[in-house]
């Protein structure tokens, strides 16, 4: 894993999208297509790879979370960024947190996407919902974070961003 990750990594943006219901905040997830050709199934935030027209991974971030699930940029008050996160595919994904306006409307890409999903914001920042796991990686045990709702099993990079929301949201 170190030497993946010491070689240089390519700058990508995802939207941790908190959504604005009239009774509550929820964090808004995709849920991969089957059909893609990397990480296809799983479940992430909507984002990728920072292009070179895009400024800063901001507009990353926006972009692609208007071309995968229809939000369009003008519903998201940019409210703060996390440190990059290295993957081991070879990125260096930089969450953007933003506040979605409940006028926002959704049209989802469905060649990215096959579909979404809300997780209450009250129910990830409750730590008894983590679930400690093992994964195995090149023979090595890893311990790893998930979380289960609603029959949804949220895990790697995008779990390990949501915990790492929470200590913000903590911290602050």
């Amino acid at each position: 894993m170190r030497e993946r990750l010491t070689t240089t990594l390519t700058p990508a943006g995802v939207l941790i999208p908190v959504m604005q219901r009239a009774t509550e905040l929820s964090v808004l997830l995709t849920q991969r297509s089957a059909a893609l050709k990397h990480h296809a199934g799983q479940v992430s935030f909507p984002g990728g790879r920072m292009e070179e027209h895009d400024e800063d991974v901001r507009i990353t971030a926006l972009r692609e979370t208007h071309e995968e699930v229809g939000i369009e940029p003008r519903h998201v008050t940019v409210i703060g960024f996390l440190g990059p996160m290295p993957t081991i595919t070879g990125y260096a994904v930089t969450p953007v947190v933003g506040l979605v306006s409940d006028a926002a409307e959704l049209a989802i890409d469905r060649t990215e996407v096959e579909y979404v999903f809300e997780v209450p914001l009250d129910f990830l920042m409750n730590a008894s919902n983590d679930r400690w796991v093992e994964r195995q990686f090149h023979g090595r045990a890893i311990p790893m974070v998930e979380f289960h709702f609603e029959g949804k099993r949220i895990w790697g990079a995008t779990a390990q961003m949501l915990l790492t929301f929470r200590k913000y949201l903590i911290n602050k």
